[in-house]
């Protein structure tokens, strides 16, 4: 195939210094509101610089390998990406995650615009790494990791992915309300909503609340959960974990379906009990939601399709 007919997707993201001009108009505007409030904007211009420079040079490199289109972040959830391109992602994980859980197994190459500013643990290339990386990925000669992802699937048909976790739960501070049923198991909730993190995630989000409950077990926590709290689980593996945060036991309301794993023939389900404020959203982010008010049946499971990263 000639190169020329090669898609490649160059997924970028606004920078901080960005967003404040987006927000205050002008950069001597944002100069004086980080100043202000006692900040280095320096700081904010050398990531500018750092982050501008790295994507000129990404996509200078690409060219030579096929058609280019730089996508932002926020067009992302809503773009067709073609079954053939390669995606190339220049930004932090975040960025890889939000990416990948909107693909079809096309290979993704993650970018570390700034090794200096970000550990990048879904990043292992630098911008001069592509022309040697991208042509390799394209005829399928560079090895790619597997990524399980998690799926939740509404009962009205409406789905959503998740690379690190689901959030399922309240939209502000009140309490989720809904039953939970694991196997045969069904109970009646009201806690502050529901983490479900896949093997990528769980070193994340999810260790952050496994630190907090074997902190306030001490001794008596279960091993399982210090292997967890200590390592996660592989990035491939077959299964997710769901854990409940803050459940609250009342008369009407029960507390022992806490914490467990989510294998392929046994996906966790749930219902909505909550008026008008339920909502789902994976990794974090928040913008690209599902309702999940009273009656909505949820499904979370594991994904059918994998996300694949070029290592």
């Amino acid at each position: 195939m000639d190169a020329l007919q090669h898609r490649i997707i160059l997924v970028t993201r606004r920078t901080r210094l960005e967003d404040l001009v987006a927000r205050l108009n002008t950069v001597e505007q944002a100069r004086f509101y980080v100043e202000h409030m006692g900040a280095d904007f320096s700081d904010y211009q050398a990531e500018q610089d750092t982050y501008r420079h790295a994507v000129e040079s990404a996509e200078a490199q690409l060219r030579r390998f096929g058609r280019v289109q730089r996508l932002d972040r926020t067009l992302v959830p809503n773009f067709l990406f073609p079954p053939d391109c390669l995606v190339v992602v220049v930004g932090q994980d975040g960025l890889v995650a939000n990416t990948l859980k909107y693909l079809h197994g096309q290979p993704v190459i993650g970018v570390n615009p700034d090794p200096k500013r970000w550990d990048g643990v879904l990043l292992p290339f630098e911008a001069k790494d592509l022309a040697k990386v991208a042509p390799e990925a394209q005829a399928d000669r560079r090895p790619t990791r597997a990524i399980t992802m998690a799926r939740v699937r509404l009962s009205d048909g409406q789905e959503l992915h998740a690379v690190n976790d689901l959030f399922i739960g309240p939209r502000s501070h009140v309490s989720a309300r809904y039953t939970i049923q694991v196997g045969e198991q069904i109970e009646v909730h009201s806690s502050s909503g529901i983490i479900v993190s896949t093997g990528l995630g769980s070193t994340g989000w999810f260790r952050s609340l496994l630190t907090g409950a074997i902190g306030m077990a001490g001794p008596e926590s279960s091993e399982e959960l210090r292997a967890l709290q200590t390592s996660g689980f592989p990035w491939e593996a077959q299964h997710l974990y769901y854990t409940v945060r803050e459940p609250f036991p009342s008369r009407a309301t029960q507390a022992s379906l806490v914490f467990g794993r989510i294998e392929g023939d046994s996906p966790l389900r749930l219902t909505s009990q909550m008026p008008n404020y339920g909502v789902i959203f994976s990794d974090g982010f928040e913008q690209d939601f599902l309702e999940f008010n009273s009656g909505m049946g949820a499904e979370v499971s594991i994904a059918k399709r994998l996300g694949r990263l070029v290592q």
